[in-house]
């Protein structure tokens, strides 16, 4: 898969899709559900801003009856997956995104 610098970075300059990247990158598999609950944003938000990292080549999805699933792409070229560590590192320590994860452990919905 060929990934577009400029879809990538455009990707990133947004809030609520960095939130759900950072949420993707440090737990795996989530639901936009669980991405609804921690990040405290509508459905259709949390859905817009998945599918456009998912048009940027950075998360592939699947279904599960009703139910989305999102992960990192398994097929990034590797300078992307050094911007999105490096970004998760880098962001683990701020105040938003800790709140993020704190409320992303908390949910009933997560699966064991």
């Amino acid at each position: 898969m060929h990934i577009q610098h400029v879809q990538v970075f455009a990707a990133l300059a947004n809030e609520a899709r960095l939130r759900c990247l950072q949420l993707v990158a440090r737990n795996g598999e989530v639901c936009v559900c669980e991405v609804v609950e921690a990040l405290g944003i509508s459905q259709p938000s949390a859905s817009k801003a998945l599918n456009a990292l998912k048009s940027a080549g950075l998360l592939q999805d699947r279904r599960e009856a009703n139910w989305s699933y999102y992960a990192l792409a398994s097929s990034m070229p590797d300078w992307v997956s050094a911007v999105i560590a490096a970004s998760s590192r880098d962001l683990a320590s701020s105040p938003g995104f800790i709140a993020d994860q704190k409320r992303f452990l908390r949910l009933d919905l997560r699966r064991r």
